[in-house]
């Protein structure tokens, strides 16, 4: 049986209906789906933005807490380094003032003579040649020459040799110079200084770590002295 016209414009728009409502479902489907996928993107890039940002201001955290530790150990060095200024300062002072008072030790001629030939006897013991130049203030000749002898068989008696002891009396040790003596041997190729000054250098080298712990105490955070 034939359908009629109306018959078949009643299933053709129910098929339209049909078809329409199918596409609206899988429209709303693909909506549904797209605004899933967008949120779960955007709590992706959310989290990953999130993480970033913490990361970065972790990091300025460090990079401020390394700051603050490198400014207090500079400061504290400042400090140190101030600290150790005064006192190689004070130490200094100590070791000037013993300077200004090697004067006072040639003020008396019988203990000045002494000084000198122990002075000498110290020099040719380093010297150890049969001919040696000696050089003095000029001021100190006549006393040099008195105690050369006593010197030279001083000499003698220890190393089982003679030495010929002659006074430089064209150059001269400088008038500033406290005292003491110089010794020169093999043309000046052989030079001890044995001055006052000299040997107050020598042992200040050996007693400044021992100055500094009589002025300060002893430094517990170092483990060998000088």
């Amino acid at each position: 049986m034939a359908l009629s016209d109306a018959d078949v414009q009643k299933q053709i728009k129910h098929m339209m209906a049909f078809i329409e409502q199918e596409a609206n479902e899988k429209a709303e489907e693909i909506d549904a789906k797209a605004e899933e996928e967008f949120n779960i993107e955007k709590g992706r890039l959310v989290q990953q933005q999130r993480l970033k940002i913490m990361e970065y201001y972790e990091k300025k955290e460090k990079q401020v807490e390394l700051q603050k530790k490198i400014q207090s150990s500079n400061m504290l060095n400042q400090a140190r380094l101030k600290v150790l200024k005064v006192r190689e300062d004070h130490v200094s002072s100590v070791l000037d003032d013993a300077r200004k008072r090697l004067g006072e030790v040639t003020k008396n001629e019988s203990e000045y003579k002494v000084v000198l030939s122990k002075l000498i006897v110290q020099g040719l013991y380093q010297v150890m040649e049969p001919k040696v130049i000696l050089r003095c203030r000029q001021v100190d000749v006549p006393l040099v020459r008195d105690v050369i002898p006593t010197s030279a068989e001083q000499y003698k008696a220890a190393m089982k040799q003679d030495v010929e002891i002659v006074i430089d009396e064209k150059d001269f040790l400088s008038a500033d110079t406290c005292g003491g003596v110089e010794l020169f041997a093999l043309n000046g190729r052989i030079k001890v200084p044995n001055t006052l000054e000299s040997r107050l250098a020598l042992i200040s080298q050996q007693l400044v770590p021992e100055i500094r712990n009589a002025l300060f105490g002893r430094n517990v955070n170092r483990k060998f002295t000088d």
